[in-house]
């Protein structure tokens, strides 16, 4: 009998950036026996801004994974994110060819050093090394939403149906939620959930501005339904195991493909845009596509596809690539 796999999942421990490599490691041991460690990088504050070819492990925070200190090398070394970049690059060497390297994103440097860069489509990454899937890979599954609802079935279980989840992000490079604009579309959900005789599920990003987080709360609180103020332990799981359709702003990506896993009907809600949309609008076309999301009308209208699997897909070329090394 073979050993697990031993897998190294590697970030700056930010909650969104290392979901996407620890879900792409909890795949790959859904298919296969492994062992999963996390492994945070974390650079002084002096040398956090320079390029990735001008660190070096002497220049890692205290309490930091350093790879000077490594006597046996993982089998699969999954990162994320700028801060992990100049280990990832050199990983191979470091192991002497041991370690099959993973990079998630675009890592837009050196990308010749890893053995697979997992990157989103509407990022139009191309090369013999790159696999494109629709949004980023993450934690979410069938059966991890229903593991995390019956702690909060006392809350969620008596609200009326249809339920209606609500993932609000906020302001970022290319979008913004002023205040008025978020007292609009909260009128506009509002709406939709009193004709439907529903109830809401609403959780907001730590990116959400508090104006906008007041407006909102202030027009939808009477609705029957749960606002999440941040307090204990987070519902988001539990909500999206509940709601019959699920509404997500437009600035991320990620809650987008993550909505677009549970094969109930995702809406997208416009914002404030900075800029031209580009690979937001890009990531939507494509879930438009497939059947998983429509732009938010004021509706709604149950639909039904096939729930994106894509983080499976990509652990399955990550274990096809392994054994064909």
């Amino acid at each position: 009998m073979s050993a697990p796999l031993a897998i190294w999942v590697v970030s700056d421990g930010r909650t969104g950036i290392q979901n996407q490599a620890l879900g792409l490691a909890e795949a790959v041991a859904r298919l296969t026996p492994a062992q999963i460690e996390i492994k945070q990088v974390r650079w002084r504050r002096a040398f956090d801004r320079l390029p990735s070819a001008l660190k070096t492990p002497a220049m890692l925070a205290p309490g930091s994974f350093d790879p000077r200190t490594v006597t046996q090398w993982p089998d699969l070394w999954i990162a994320t994110g700028r801060a992990s970049l100049p280990l990832s690059a050199r990983v191979r060497d470091w192991s002497s060819g041991k370690t099959f390297v993973v990079q998630t994103q675009d890592p837009r440097w050196r990308n010749d050093r890893y053995d697979l860069i997992v990157a989103p489509a509407h990022d139009g990454l191309s090369g013999p090394n790159v696999l494109s899937i629709t949004g980023s890979p993450h934690r979410i599954t069938r059966a991890r939403l229903a593991e995390a609802a019956p702690a909060f079935a006392s809350r969620i279980a008596p609200l009326p149906h249809p339920r209606v989840a609500v993932m609000v992000g906020g302001a970022s490079a290319a979008f913004d939620l002023p205040p008025a604009h978020a007292a609009d579309l909260a009128e506009r959900i509002a709406e939709a959930v009193a004709a439907a005789k529903g109830s809401l599920l609403l959780t907001y990003s730590r990116r959400t501005p508090e104006a906008a987080k007041a407006a909102m709360t202030e027009r939808l609180s009477a609705l029957p339904g749960w606002i999440w103020d941040g307090e204990g332990d987070n519902p988001l799981f539990a909500m999206l195991d509940a709601a019959d359709h699920i509404l997500v702003t437009e600035d991320s990506a990620n809650m987008a493909a993550e909505a677009a896993s549970t094969g109930k009907p995702v809406h997208i809600l416009p914002m404030v845009a900075k800029k031209a949309p580009g690979k937001f609008a890009r990531l939507h076309a494509d879930l438009q596509a497939r059947g998983a999301a429509r732009p938010f009308d004021g509706a709604l209208t149950p639909w039904t596809y096939a729930p994106l699997d894509e983080t499976e897909r990509a652990a399955r070329a990550i274990l096809t690539a392994l054994q064909t090394r």
